[in-house]
């Protein structure tokens, strides 16, 4: 009689160290499909209002007197974790270059500095008719994002800098400023290149 209680009792145990393993088994699975759902309602790919956004861009000459003008964004990306950016791209259409400055001599007007700046002295627009950038990596703290930044063909690695996201607002900002010489964006004559600044600035307005 004691065997067969004691046999009993193993058994009753057992089933309930089962139970309790197999339902600790589920709400672990229950916890980590939550945490998971969690996780991806965070990570998102937000498509960029390409009608709310733009590139700004300053170009010095040497003598104190700079152009500066703005340029669309045709279609772009950002991947965000949270109010971080993680990834994303954006692409312009160097076909949209356009001067909102008032800095021309006599003789000289807007129009004839786009001319110029779409040859091939400068962006050859013809050939390369976009310029992208590719997001590699962020660090939001540092407020930095470093990522490919292709203009006439030549993809070289980029930095932009004091980057800001406003998550209320749907908005991202930040500067980069780049060496025109790393992309061949230069004059065939010598002495002419010398007086522009190799410096181009650009302050980029995301929509999301």
């Amino acid at each position: 009689m004691k065997k067969l209680f004691r046999s009993v009792l193993s058994i009753a145990v057992l089933a309930t160290m089962v139970a309790c393993g197999s339902a600790a088994d589920k709400s672990k699975e229950v916890s980590d499909e939550a945490e998971g759902q969690v996780e991806e309602a965070m990570e998102k790919t937000v498509p960029i209002k390409l009608d709310q956004s733009a590139v700004s861009w300053v170009g010095s000459v040497l003598g104190g007197y700079s152009h500066q003008g703005t340029l669309a964004i045709t279609e772009g990306s950002l991947d965000m974790s949270g109010s971080n950016i993680v990834g994303g791209t954006f692409t312009v259409d160097m076909a949209t270059l356009t001067p909102t400055d008032s800095n021309y001599s006599e003789g000289h007007t807007a129009e004839m500095l786009v001319g110029h700046l779409s040859t091939g002295d400068f962006f050859q627009v013809d050939s390369f008719p976009t310029a992208t950038f590719v997001v590699k990596s962020a660090d939001m703290k540092a407020m930095t994002i470093t990522g490919d930044l292709t203009v006439k063909g030549i993809t070289k690695q980029q930095t932009i800098q004091d980057v800001v996201v406003d998550v209320t607002n749907g908005s991202a900002k930040g500067s980069l400023t780049f060496d025109r010489q790393d992309y061949g964006v230069s004059y065939v004559s010598t002495m002419k290149d010398m007086v522009v600044s190799n410096n181009i600035e650009l302050t980029i307005h995301l929509k999301m």
